[in-house]
Formats: C-alpha cells, sequence, structure tokens
C-alpha cells in the first residue's frame, strides 16, 4: 500500500532542507559540516518519499547508498544519475559530530543541483500518480 501522504510529507521537509542549502552557499559563512548536513537531509527525504510512492520498506537509516540500493533493486529504476549524492551520507552524522570535515571543499552549486533533480524526479513521480487516478 503506497502511503501517499507520507511520500508527499518527506518531499515537503526535503523542500525545506533545499531551501536552506540554496542560501548557504558561502562556505565562510556556513561550515561544510553544516551545508552537507543539510544536503544529505534533503537528498535522504526525498529519497525516502521515492521509496514510499514506490511502496518500498526501508529502514530507519540515514545512508544514502542503502536506500539508493533499495530503489535500483526493486523499483527498476535507474537511480545512477544520483550516485555521486551517496558521498554526503558521512555528513548525516559523523562530519557533525566528528571534526575535521573533508579537506577538500564541497561543490555547493553541483550538490544543490543534484538535490533538486533528485526532489524534481519525486515531484514528478507524484505528478504522474495524479494524472493516473
Amino acid at each position: 500500500m503506497i502511503d501517499r501522504e507520507d511520500a508527499e510529507r518527506m518531499l515537503t521537509l526535503a523542500k525545506v532542507d533545499l531551501k536552506a542549502i540554496r542560501n548557504m552557499p558561502d562556505p565562510e559563512a556556513f561550515e561544510d559540516s553544516v551545508f552537507g548536513f543539510h544536503a544529505q537531509q534533503a537528498v535522504e527525504k526525498a529519497l525516502k518519499a521515492w521509496l514510499t510512492l514506490r511502496g518500498i520498506p526501508y529502514p530507519k537509516t540515514h545512508d544514502l547508498r542503502l536506500l539508493l540500493n533499495l530503489l535500483e533493486g526493486t523499483a527498476q529504476e535507474d537511480c545512477q544519475r544520483f550516485e555521486s549524492l551517496v558521498d554526503l551520507t558521512d555528513f548525516a552524522v559523523q562530519f557533525r559530530y566528528d571534526f575535521p570535515t573533508p579537506a577538500h571543499g564541497l561543490d555547493r552549486c553541483s550538490i544543490i543541483s543534484e538535490a533538486q533533480s533528485v526532489i524534481g524526479h519525486v515531484e514528478r513521480l507524484l505528478q504522474l500518480m495524479d494524472t493516473l487516478e
């Protein structure tokens, strides 16, 4: 059974985190750990919304690799285009509490664009469901 309300709720929460990272382009104003955390959260919530729309149960996890694997294994959808976002997983917990964050800076523009792509994909799935109902 597909829980559309839960999927919409997760997608709304993903958009809140996306809005946050859109307003954090300056690494001097916001540490990578803060930006990375909200980016990871946006992607995690979008993937969970996607899984919910597909009726795929998922465990309580912050592991973006696991969530993508669940989609690839059961939804028969191509998730390869979101592979680079898996690197954000460590920002969910590890980089939030352990220092230092990665030595290389984050490509914030690219991450924002890719997070928006995941969210946009889930939005299109919701719209498609509307046309099929």
